[in-house]
Formats: C-alpha cells, structure tokens, sequence
C-alpha cells in the first residue's frame, strides 16, 4: 500500500497551487483584491535571497554570494517596494512578519535594524504581533540572536537537516551541534518563545543506525516544534543536485523507514503530530490550534493566523489577499527592473473561482485536521456535498476500501495510516491535477 499511494504530488500550501497562477494578473487586480478583501489583519513574508554557501538539497530561490553589499542593493529595491504596498493597507494590521529564503541571517545586525526600522514606520502593528526568522546556524555568532530579540523577533527556525558528518558533507552542508545547542541556549535566556529544528529524511548516506543518532540529537536539543521534510531529488530541475549521486541516496523503503521511525520517535517523545510534517509540544500554539481546529495552511506552510491576508514582499514572494493569489518576479534582474518602472514586482497570479473556493476549504480541512465536516462545507458554500464532490467521492472507494480513510454520513475521517498519504487523499478533489501529473512538475509524497 505505501508504494501504492506514493506518488508524485504537490504540498497544497495553496489551492490552486502556484502552477495555475496566470500572467495576465497584474498589479492592478492586485490592488483591487486588497480592495476587496474582508480582513484587516496581515501578515507579511519578507524574501531574502542570500546564502554564504550552497546546499546541494536545496531546491529554493536562492543566490549565492560572500558580497555583503549585494544585500544593500537588495534592501534599496526591498525598500521601495514596501514603501508602495503599505499605502494600500493602511487599515490593515500587522499581526506576523516572517522572513525566509535563501537565508535570512545573511543580513548583518545593521541591515536588519534597517529593514526592521522600515517595517515600523510603514505599517501599523497589533497588539499580539509576532515576527519569525529562518536561520542558518553556520554563519552568524551567538550575539546575532541578542540583536534580533532586540528588534522584537519572537520565534526562531534552524536548518539543521541531519548532525551526521558524511551525510553534511554530501549536502555541503557541515555545522557543528555543540554550536547549535549553544545558540538554543542563548535563545531561551533571552526570552524567544519558540525555537523550531528542521529534519530532512532522504538524503545521501543515511541509514536507520545513522538517522536514529540525528534523531535523538535533535530531542537532546529540546525544541517547541520540528519539521520533518521530505527530500526530494530533482536533478533535472535543481543543478545543483547533480552533485548528489544517485547511489548515495537511500532506496525508497529505507527512506519510508526513516520517515516512519521518526514519526514514532516524536511522538513517543511527546510531541503532536501537526498536518503531514510538523510536530510541536502539547503546549505550542499549533498543538492547541489543531486541537481546536483552528489550524490553517499558507504559503509559509502551518499557522494560527488563518483570518489575515498574506503580503508576499521580495524576489519570488507570493501573496494571498482576499481571493486572489499572486507572485512577484523569482530572479532578482526582472525583480529591480519591475521595481524601478513599476515600484511593484507582480509577475502573475490568479483570481479563485467559486469552485477553487470551495475545493480549497475541503483541502485546506483535510491537510490541517485530518477530518473533514460535511454539514460545516455544505453551510458555508450553499452545497449539496454528497452532490458536489459526486465523482470525487467515487474516486476515493480504493482507499476506503485501502483503510486510508473513513466516509461517515456527515464526515470524511483519515485514518492514522492515512495521514502519511494525506496529499494523495487531496489530489482527489484537485481538478487541476490531471494534466499536472503528466508534467512531472511534483516530487513524492514520501
């Protein structure tokens, strides 16, 4: 059954995915969705591009470079265009700012003191606002995180991937433990209210005696929450993959094997399983959101802040505003030529129909809750469920039948082997995914 439903699909942090977002949506459109849109809440993903080294995993919008000053060049252009999009939310309020990348803790002390001080006197901030960053424990010294905490930073996410010497080597990515348990340590004292480790499982040389080490390492450090991602291997599409030999990566049952062990490890350890990928104490604001069904999914992947609009700020960012997706430039020459004749940087994006609406709700439910409430559906969008999804429900027998998942009278309830495949169970109800697939634009589930 696993090498049944271990296809090739996409991770639905958007329904539709970025793959339908069309070029004739422009920043016009982009403008009358924020118009439009019922919220005043927002968050805000700020990219940032930069990276010391490269990864050979690593299949992000990324550019490589030891040259600070690119970063200011980068914050000017960044600048402008958080300057133009906050006279369009000047009812909205900033409840989350995170950063991503590339890698974020690139910038010096100095040039996020800039872009932080911007972000203050753009836009105006809630009460309970938080800000996160994703970081690279490599290259930063351990009073970077006094600076951040400073600034007003409240979480804190690093890319550990796996603490085995031959496996960091092949990826290119060597970092030492006692520095990283250093710098958890400095992130309690100060008061950061949430560290996350990342984990990846698939990479080249690891073994169930070598990722059951890396494994427990990771619980040595103690983190609110960890994410578990899968690697996916795509050569053609990522050069710098081409690095990776084929046969140094596990074979596909030792990678399902590593997946699941690590599964049974955090959860024995106490930690809850959020969505397909995330795990996080009992206590942590995403526990207690899945839990009360709260829990949302976005481009940034998992989050409490289901009622915001997204803004999507710097090269490749993507937007969620009202009912509409939309993406700026990926390479930073088309990004600062846009920026200069446009002071915006959409490239493309997509308007949702009623019926992405409706299919996103049903995907959105599956992948943060697991269940899916039939009455609840059919109230919010004026449906006959059973009528609706007539077909989508046909097509879901074999995994019923597979014990993926039960089909009550009033739910749609995964099953605990379900959950693994739980995207394969949302590509049933993805009208889009037909003649996606023939284009192998998506890697494995697992």
């Amino acid at each position: 059954m696993m090498n049944k439903y271990n296809m090739n699909g996409p991770r639905y942090t958007s329904y539709p995915t970025a793959l339908e977002f069309q070029y004739d949506f422009s920043n016009k459109n982009f403008c009358q969705a924020v118009a439009q849109s019922e919220t005043d809440n927002l968050s805000i993903y700020i990219h940032i591009p930069f990276c010391h080294k490269l990864c050979y995993y690593c299949g992000c919008n990324k550019v490589v470079t030891r040259h600070k000053h690119k970063a200011d060049i980068y914050l000017d252009y960044l600048a402008k265009e958080i300057e133009s999009r906050a006279s369009l939310f000047q009812d909205h309020k900033v409840v989350q700012i995170h950063f991503g990348g590339g890698t974020p803790s690139f910038l010096s002390k100095a040039q996020f003191s800039r872009i932080i001080a911007l972000l203050n006197t753009q836009f105006e901030f809630d009460q309970k606002w938080e800000m996160s960053i994703e970081i690279d424990p490599r290259e930063i010294e351990l009073d970077y995180l006094d600076h951040l905490y400073s600034l007003g930073f409240t979480r804190l996410s690093f890319g550990v991937q796996d603490t085995n010497l031959q496996v960091q080597e092949a990826i290119n990515r060597v970092q030492d433990l006692t520095f990283i348990k250093s710098l958890l340590r400095r992130a309690r004292d100060l008061g950061f209210c949430s560290i996350n480790l990342d984990v990846i499982y698939g990479l080249p040389h690891q073994s169930p005696v070598l990722f059951e080490k890396t494994l427990n390492d990771i619980l040595d450090c103690d983190p609110d929450r960890i994410s578990l991602f899968s690697y996916a291997h795509m050569p053609s599409r990522f050069a710098a993959q081409r690095k990776i030999k084929d046969e140094w990566l596990p074979t596909p049952d030792v990678k399902m094997s590593l997946m699941l062990r690590a599964l049974d490890v955090f959860v024995e350890k106490g930690y809850i399983a959020i969505g397909m990928d995330h795990f996080a104490k009992p206590n942590d604001d995403l526990a207690q959101a899945q839990q009360s069904g709260q829990l949302h999914r976005n481009f940034q992947g998992y989050t409490t802040l289901g009622s915001s609009d997204l803004l999507g700020l710097g090269v490749s960012s993507i937007s969620s505003i009202g009912n509409s997706f939309s993406q700026n430039y990926k390479s930073l020459t088309d990004y600062y030529a846009s920026i200069d004749t446009y002071k915006n940087a959409v490239e493309k994006g997509l308007w949702l129909s009623r019926d992405d609406q409706i299919r996103g709700d049903v995907i959105k439910t599956l992948m943060c809750n697991f269940l899916v409430n039939i009455s609840d559906i059919e109230k919010r969008w004026e449906i006959d469920f059973k009528t609706y999804f007539e077909n989508e429900l046909n097509a879901l027998d074999p995994m019923i039948k597979d014990h993926m998942l039960q089909l009550e009278e009033n739910h749609i309830r995964v099953t605990q082997s379900g959950k693994l495949f739980v995207r394969t169970i949302c590509m049933t109800f993805d009208k889009y995914m037909a003649a996606q697939l023939n284009q192998q634009r998506f890697s494995r589930i697992i």
